[in-house]
Parts: structure tokens; C-alpha cells; sequence
């Protein structure tokens, strides 16, 4: 038991001054070091820039890292246990083939140095060699083009050991008190246009539902006309955006013509030349209490109502008009294949209500192929989505402004 005790001592007595030595802090002998050209031919030599080979010789292995940042080009070096106290940059061999050199303590344990390059360069080779009475750390540079240079995304960030900034998204901007109603059309027994085994109903009510999702993520409160296969009276329509208090109705549709007669998205908005036949249709057709958001008809005759819808459509027209002109504008930005004349009058029952502002959107015409291919692609109809969304949000921020400017 004594005899094991002593051996025990004795073993730790010896790897004292081991232990000792490796507490003592690793050094860079200056001598050893250099940074020196590389050419890899006579052009280089000629017409520069030349490769570039960093050499530093320490006095026994150490953990190390090298890598590139930017703004300007820098080549960073750190080395974990090194102690680069009182020792020169100016003293390495072949400084001057740099612009500047930098090095010191960065972070408890670890030291970093600093070479601004003369250029856009890359790190082609770089390693730690163990043999012999010194570890050497090479790391060889060659020039590249400005478009190939890759250095650290976030200089700052990898300045300062942080990790490199997440990747995220741009907010989209948000519409908060906007009320948007979506009307899907057809629907139930009414499938709309056909082609082949897709319907004019499934492909508006699958594009709304998703078109919904983008606008609810921006604020938007979303009314849906129907939110499954069901048919929905065209009056009737209206009168689900009236009540929902909504500030705007969209109808959205995929018609079919003969082959080669139309293609490419479409704007309607309400014909002004329909004005007296729709009033009077909506007359015959609606409540009194369900012409006009906020304004009992009630007991009224039709000359009134009608004369009370031509002054509130003076007012919706033109809003109905700007959004067309700017959801055109936004399918263009996204590669939309818009109609010949994007923007178009017609006398649809959908768009005659007077007091809301009021659009419907012909995503395509189900009778041409590429139009038919474009709806039942998601990623085609993920562009269509972000354009819509994007002239929504963009029309209520003009809507907002526009207000602030009214007298009341």
C-alpha cells in the first residue's frame, strides 16, 4: 500500500513541470515567420496580384481557425494559448506586402491577427504542421475575381466570434383595420368554367383560401362569401360584405372563352355607363336596409335610394379604380402575364354594390393552356398571392392617407 502511494507521488512529481510547461502561454517565434509571395507563373509575377503564403512558426501545437471577411479584404488568424505580447508586426518578414497587420489578445485564452489584403483573395490551402522542433501554420492565399470573392457574410459578426446573422425575412407591412371580403365564385351546383376534370369553383375557392391566409398574416380581417362547395346567390354576396362592415370585395373568378379569344390575368371594376339600370335592379332586388351600409331606406321611394347610391358610388368609383390600377401594377412587378387591357368596365352583379369599393379579379381563363397550367401551380400561385396581398396593404395605406385629408 505505501510502495503504490510512492509510485502515485512519483508519477505526479514528474508531470509537474510537463503540466507547468503546457500552463505557460504558447509563442510565435518571429524568426520563423514570414509572409511571402507565391506566384503560381510569370504573370503573376508580371501583372500581379500574386499569391500570397502566410507562414508562422510557434513553439508547439495550438487550436487554430483562419477565414476571410470583407469591406475591406482581410485574412483573420486566431490562435488559442498564444501570447503575442511585446512582439512587432512590423517585424514579421514580408509585412510590407500588406497593407496593414494587426494582431493581440481578442478574448480570454486566444489571440487574433489581422492581414488587410491587397485584394479579393481566397484561402486555397491552410494547415498546422506538427513535425519537427516547431508547429508551422501555413495558409495560402490566391487572388480571385471581385464577383468570386467569398469572405465571412457579417464581417462584424465574425469580428467579434458572434455567429453569423440569421437569414430572415422582410416583414411584409401590415394592414391592421382593413376588412377585406373574398368572394370565390360559382360554387355547389354552379361549378363555373371547366376544363377537364378541373372547375372554375375549386380552383377561386383553393386560391382564396390561400390568398386569405397572406392577408390575415398582414393585419387584414378576411370575410369569405363561402369557405367551402357551396352556392351563394350573387346578391347575396353583397350583402355578406355589407355586413362584415368590409372596406373592400373581391371577386375572384377563372372564366373560360373559345380557344385563343382571351388570356392573361383581368381587372373589372363597376361600368359607370350601368349605373341607373343597377340601381334600380338593386332597388327591386335588396331590402331597403340593404343598400347602403349605415342608412335606413326604409319607407323611402326609389328615386331617393337610387339618387342616394349614384352620390355614394362618386365615392367608391374611384377608390374601386385605383385599386385595379395598382393590383395590375403589382402582378406586373411579380411577372404576371396580364390581358391585353388589364383593367376593364364591366356590369358584373358582384360589382354593383354602391357604398363599398368593389373589384373582380379574373386570375386567368381556364380555356387556355397556359393560363389553366399557371392556376394549378403553387408556386405560380404563390406570386399571384403576394401581388394581391401587396396592392391590398399598399391601397389602404393610400386609403389611410387619403382619409387624413378629407373634411368631415
Amino acid at each position: 500500500m505505501r510502495l503504490r502511494a510512492l509510485l502515485l507521488l512519483l508519477v505526479l512529481l514528474l508531470a509537474m513541470p510537463f503540466q507547468a510547461a503546457q500552463a505557460e502561454p504558447a509563442r510565435l517565434a518571429l524568426g520563423g515567420s514570414a509572409l511571402t509571395p507565391a506566384p503560381a507563373g510569370w504573370w503573376q509575377r508580371v501583372f500581379g496580384p500574386e499569391a500570397l503564403e502566410l507562414q508562422l512558426a510557434l513553439d508547439r501545437p495550438v487550436p487554430w481557425r483562419a477565414f476571410l471577411v470583407g469591406d475591406p479584404a482581410r485574412l483573420v488568424v486566431d490562435l488559442q494559448g498564444v501570447d503575442l505580447t511585446g512582439q512587432d508586426p512590423a517585424q514579421l518578414f514580408g509585412h510590407d506586402m500588406a497593407p496593414a497587420i494587426r494582431w493581440g489578445s481578442f478574448r480570454r485564452g486566444w489571440s487574433r491577427l489581422v492581414i488587410e489584403l491587397p485584394g479579393p483573395y481566397r484561402v486555397a490551402r491552410a494547415g498546422l504542421q506538427t513535425q519537427g522542433p516547431e508547429a508551422r501554420l501555413r495558409v495560402a492565399l490566391e487572388p480571385v475575381a471581385p464577383d468570386d470573392f467569398s469572405p465571412r457574410p457579417s464581417a462584424a459578426a465574425a469580428l467579434r466570434n458572434l455567429p453569423e446573422p440569421a437569414q430572415m425575412p422582410e416583414a411584409p407591412p401590415r394592414a391592421p383595420g382593413l376588412t377585406v371580403t373574398l368572394d370565390p365564385g360559382h360554387g355547389g351546383f354552379d361549378p363555373g368554367a371547366q376544363a377537364g376534370a378541373e372547375t372554375e369553383a375549386a380552383l377561386v375557392l383553393t386560391f382564396a383560401q390561400e390568398l386569405r391566409d397572406a392577408l390575415e398574416a398582414r393585419g387584414v380581417t378576411v370575410a369569405m362569401t363561402r369557405d367551402s362547395d357551396v352556392y351563394v346567390r350573387l346578391e347575396d354576396r353583397m350583402t355578406a360584405a355589407r355586413a362584415s362592415g368590409s372596406h373592400l370585395l373581391m371577386s375572384l373568378h377563372a372564366d373560360a372563352l373559345p380557344q385563343g379569344q382571351a388570356a392573361g390575368a383581368t381587372v373589372y371594376v363597376w361600368n359607370p355607363a350601368s349605373d341607373d339600370r343597377a340601381a334600380a335592379q338593386l332597388a327591386l332586388r335588396h331590402q331597403r336596409d340593404d343598400l347602403l351600409a349605415g342608412m335606413d331606406l326604409r319607407g323611402q321611394d326609389d328615386a331617393l335610394a337610387m339618387a342616394l347610391m349614384d352620390f355614394a358610388r362618386m365615392d367608391t368609383q374611384p377608390r374601386s379604380e385605383a385599386f385595379a390600377r395598382l393590383l395590375t401594377s403589382r402582378m406586373a412587378l411579380r411577372g404576371i402575364g396580364l390581358h391585353g387591357r388589364p383593367v376593364q368596365g364591366a356590369a358584373f352583379s358582384v360589382l354593383k354594390s354602391p357604398d363599398i369599393p368593389s373589384v373582380l379579379l379574373e386570375l386567368g381563363f381556364i380555356s387556355d393552356q397556359t393560363d389553366l397550367a399557371n392556376l394549378t401551380d403553387p408556386e405560380w400561385r404563390a406570386r399571384m398571392v403576394e401581388a394581391v396581398a401587396e396592392a391590398t396593404t399598399g391601397w389602404w395605406r393610400d386609403e389611410q392617407a387619403r382619409a387624413g385629408l378629407l373634411r368631415h
